[in-house]
C-alpha cells in the first residue's frame, strides 16, 4: 500500500519535471511535490539552470513552513549536495527539518552521485529511493546519456513518402527549397520537438538543397543550436544557416574559430565520423541533438549505431523516384496520427 502511495505522488514529479522540457539546459527535468497527512501541501519544478531548484520551489510554495517539519518530499532525482548557480537542495530540505525524502532515481552526475542521500541520512532524514525508477531515468535520458556515456543524446528525423522516398532528384541548379512531404500539423509537431532538444544536425547536401533555417517558427521555445557539416567550408555565406540570428556550429575538416555566433571546429570525418562529431558536440556541452539529414548522414549515424531515438514522419504522397530513405531497425515505441501525415517513433535496443 505504501509503495503504491509512493508512485501516485512520483507520478506527479514527473508531470511537473517534464513542464522544464526544452528550458532547464544544462540541468536535468526535475519536479518535487510535498505531501502531509495525505495531501499535497506544496509541489514545484525546475524551469532554468540559475533559478531556484524543483525542491526548493516545492519548499517555497508551502505558506506555513511549520507544516514540513511533519511531511515527506517527493522527488524524481536525487537532490543535489553542491555549491553551484544555486545552494544544495539537500541542505534546504535539512534547514526546513523535513523528515522524510522518496527518491526516484540516483543522480549519477559526479558531483551529485549519492552525496545528497549521504548528506540527508546524515542530518537523520529517512531516506526511500527507487520509485519509479526506470520512469525516472527516462524522463531525464537526455541527462544521463550525456554523463553515463559521455556524448549528446541522439534522434534520428526525416519524413518520407508512402514510396519509400525523403526527396525528389534534383538538378544542377534547381531552385534551394525543401519538397513537403507531411502536413502543417506535422510540420508543427517537428518544430514542438525542435523546442525540446538542444542541437539540430544538417549535412552539406540538406544545406544546400533546402537551404533551411532550422529554427522555431510554428512553435514557442528557446531556438537550439544550429550544426551544420562543412568539411571544405564550401557552402555559401548566404544560406540562412549563416544569417548569425542563432548560434551555428560548423563543422569542417580545417578551421577552430569563433566568429560571433557561427563556431566552426575541426572534426575527422573518418570512419568514426559520427562518433567525432558528437564529440564535438559533447565538448560544447550540448546534451541532445536532431539530426535531420540527408540521407548519407542518416545513413553515417545509423551504420554506427551512434543513435538513441528515430523519428520517421510518413506523409501521404508518392515521388516514385528519388532519394530513398534510409532503413532502420529498433523498436516501435510510440505512433501518432495527423491530418495527412503518420509518425512513427523507433528506439534503439542495441
Amino acid at each position: 500500500m505504501l509503495r503504491v502511495l509512493h508512485e501516485k505522488y512520483m507520478q506527479r514529479c514527473l508531470q511537473l519535471a517534464r513542464k522544464g522540457e526544452g528550458t532547464t539546459y544544462p540541468n536535468p527535468l526535475v519536479g518535487s511535490v510535498i505531501i502531509r497527512d495525505g495531501k499535497i501541501i506544496g509541489e514545484g519544478f525546475h524551469y532554468k539552470a540559475g533559478e531556484p531548484h524543483a525542491e526548493v520551489n516545492a519548499i517555497n510554495s508551502v505558506k506555513d513552513k511549520s507544516l514540513l517539519r511533519n511531511s515527506t518530499l517527493y522527488v524524481n532525482l536525487e537532490p543535489c549536495a553542491h555549491f553551484g548557480r544555486t545552494p544544495p537542495c539537500s541542505l534546504a530540505i535539512i534547514q526546513n527539518k523535513i523528515p522524510k525524502v522518496v527518491i526516484g532515481c540516483v543522480d549519477t552526475f559526479s558531483k551529485v552521485a549519492g552525496k545528497g542521500i549521504e548528506m540527508m541520512q546524515n542530518a537523520g532524514i529517512e531516506v526511500t529511493t527507487g520509485i519509479m525508477e526506470e520512469e525516472s531515468r527516462e524522463v531525464n535520458r537526455r541527462f544521463f546519456t550525456f554523463y553515463e556515456k559521455k556524448r549528446p543524446y541522439v534522434i534520428l528525423k526525416w519524413a518520407q513518402t508512402l514510396d519509400g522516398f525523403i526527396d525528389v532528384e534534383r538538378k544542377p541548379g534547381a531552385k534551394q527549397e525543401p519538397n513537403w512531404i507531411t502536413d502543417d500539423w506535422a510540420r508543427r509537431a517537428v518544430h514542438r520537438q525542435r523546442s525540446t532538444e538542444q542541437a539540430i544536425l544538417v549535412g552539406t547536401n540538406t544545406a544546400i538543397k533546402d537551404n533551411p533555417s532550422l529554427t522555431l517558427r510554428f512553435w514557442s521555445g528557446n531556438q537550439p543550436v544550429r550544426v551544420v557539416i562543412d568539411r571544405k567550408l564550401k557552402l555559401p555565406g548566404d544560406l540562412n544557416l549563416f544569417d548569425g540570428t542563432v548560434k551555428t556550429i560548423v563543422l569542417n575538416e580545417s578551421r577552430e574559430e569563433d566568429c560571433d555566433k557561427i563556431l566552426y571546429r575541426k572534426t575527422l570525418f573518418n570512419q568514426s565520423a559520427a562518433q567525432n562529431i558528437l564529440n564535438v558536440l559533447y565538448g560544447e556541452d550540448i546534451q541532445s541533438v536532431i539530426v535531420e539529414g540527408g540521407r548519407k548522414t542518416l545513413k553515417t549515424f545509423i551504420d554506427s549505431g551512434l543513435w538513441d531515438e528515430a523519428w520517421v514522419y510518413i506523409g501521404n504522397k508518392f515521388f516514385r523516384s528519388g532519394v530513398k530513405a534510409p532503413d532502420i531497425a529498433g523498436k516501435l515505441t510510440e505512433y501518432e496520427e495527423f491530418e495527412d501525415s503518420k509518425l512513427f517513433v523507433y528506439r534503439n535496443l542495441s
